[in-house]
C-alpha cells in the first residue's frame, strides 16, 4: 500500500531530479552583470513604460511573457543590421549572429559584448537562463547550450522584445 508520505517524497524526488539534471545540462557558467543584479542605467515607472511601449512589448519586456511562436516578422528578417532593444534601443544582437533554431523566435548565437545580462530562471519547474537588456532590464528570451558554432549557444528572443535596424 502506498501512503500520502510515499507520494509526496516520490514527487518531490521526481521534481528535484528534474530541475537537477536542467542544471547540469547547461553545460557553461552564466556571466554575472547589472542585469543579473538587477541595477539598470534606465528605469521608470510602468506607467511611464506603458507610454513607450505596445501591451504586447510591456508584457513581454516588464513581465517576462513570451510571444506566441512563429508569430514575430523578425523570423524571416534576413538583412544585414542590428536587433536593439525594444524598450531602450541598446544594440543587442549583430544580423550575422542570427540563425533559423525552427523553434519559432528570432534566434542568435552570441549577444552584442557586455549588452545582455542573464540570470537564472526557476520557472515552469526547471533552471532556465533568462536574458535580459544590461541597460533597462528588459526580458528578451532565453539562453540554451544546443546552439551552432562557434559558441553553441542559442539566444532565443522574443522578436516584440527588440527593433531591426538595417545598416
Amino acid at each position: 500500500m502506498v501512503s500520502r508520505r510515499h507520494i509526496l517524497l516520490g514527487t518531490a524526488g521526481v521534481a528535484a531530479a528534474a530541475v537537477g539534471g536542467a542544471v547540469l545540462l547547461r553545460g557553461y557558467s552564466s556571466p554575472v552583470t547589472a542585469a543579473t543584479e538587477g541595477k539598470f542605467e534606465i528605469t521608470k515607472t510602468p506607467e511611464e513604460w506603458r507610454e513607450v511601449l505596445t501591451p504586447q512589448q510591456y508584457a513581454v519586456l516588464r513581465e517576462h511573457d513570451t510571444e506566441a511562436r512563429w508569430t514575430s516578422p523578425l523570423n524571416n528578417e534576413k538583412r544585414e543590421g542590428t536587433f536593439v532593444c525594444a524598450g531602450c534601443e541598446l544594440p543587442l544582437f549583430k544580423s550575422e549572429t542570427k540563425f533559423e533554431s525552427g523553434t519559432g523566435w528570432p534566434s542568435f548565437y552570441a549577444p552584442i559584448d557586455g549588452n545582455v545580462g542573464v540570470q537564472q530562471d526557476f520557472s515552469w519547474g526547471m533552471s532556465r537562463d533568462e536574458v535580459h537588456c544590461r541597460r533597462c532590464g528588459g526580458h528578451l528570451g532565453h539562453v540554451f547550450n544546443d546552439g551552432p558554432k562557434p559558441t553553441g549557444l542559442r539566444y532565443c528572443i522574443n522578436g516584440l522584445s527588440l527593433k531591426f535596424v538595417p545598416a
